[in-house]
């Protein structure tokens, strides 16, 4: 099945174009997604942690399950952008139009369920912040500002990846729907208008008169009749 312009691509097997490649609203969209990951679990990792008089203990109100739950939803948003750029290098080379349906498809519910798990996590790590007591000598208050921060961030950015899978499966949808034909043919490409089958001769026409014409009739053979005159 031909896979052209399926799904907001291109025809399968086109040459690659870095420079168009790293245009795309995806693309870049995808790239913030990998960079806020970095940041979100990178800051808590580093210095989301401190050593307390008995044990590491998490800055966000020694909550364990919030640093825990920001590192996660990091990692896992790092791996995921990951897989969708190169998802979307592969995009133009998918000939079958249920695989790039399955793609689209699995963008747009994967992008839309991050973007809400980002949007718990700010809520979650600003409430636990909110209520903790400044680490001493400020140490790590940075990082756990920046971890909040570019968790709000995310949630655009994963909500913006969505946006654009729905696009994708909408005209995919509509193209899958549109007639193949027009009722008038003169609107197709390259149509025009049926034309009657081609006859030698005209269907009305006139029989040809017969061959003999007058009043003259021939009698016996070897006598000429002619009819009488009254």
């Amino acid at each position: 099945m031909d896979a052209a312009g399926a799904y907001g691509g291109g025809k399968a097997g086109t040459p690659f174009d870095p420079i168009q490649f790293v245009q795309r609203p995806q693309v870049i969209l995808r790239g913030l997604c990998l960079l806020f990951a970095i940041i979100v679990f990178g800051c808590i990792s580093s210095q989301g942690w401190a050593m307390g008089k008995e044990k590491e203990y998490c800055l966000y109100n020694d909550d364990s399950n919030a640093c825990n739950y920001g590192v996660g939803i990091g990692v896992i948003a790092f791996l995921a952008a990951i897989g969708f750029l190169v998802g979307e290098y592969l995009f133009e080379q998918m000939s079958s139009v249920k695989t790039r349906k399955h793609y689209v498809l699995g963008d747009l519910g994967f992008s839309g369920f991050w973007s809400f798990l980002y949007f718990v996590g700010f809520c979650y790590l600003t409430n636990q912040w909110s209520n903790a007591e400044s680490p001493p000598l400020g140490v790590g208050v940075n990082n756990v500002q920046a971890a909040i921060a570019f968790s709000f961030f995310s949630i655009f950015t994963w909500a913006g990846c969505a946006w654009f899978a729905f696009l994708r499966f909408r005209q995919g949808s509509e193209a899958a729907f549109a007639p193949s034909y027009e009722a008038d043919p003169a609107a197709m490409p390259g149509g025009g208008p049926y034309t009657s089958y081609p006859m030698g001769q005209e269907a009305d026409a006139a029989y040809q008169e017969p061959p003999f014409s007058g009043s003259q009739t021939r009698g016996p053979v070897g006598t000429d009749f002619q009819a009488p005159a009254y």
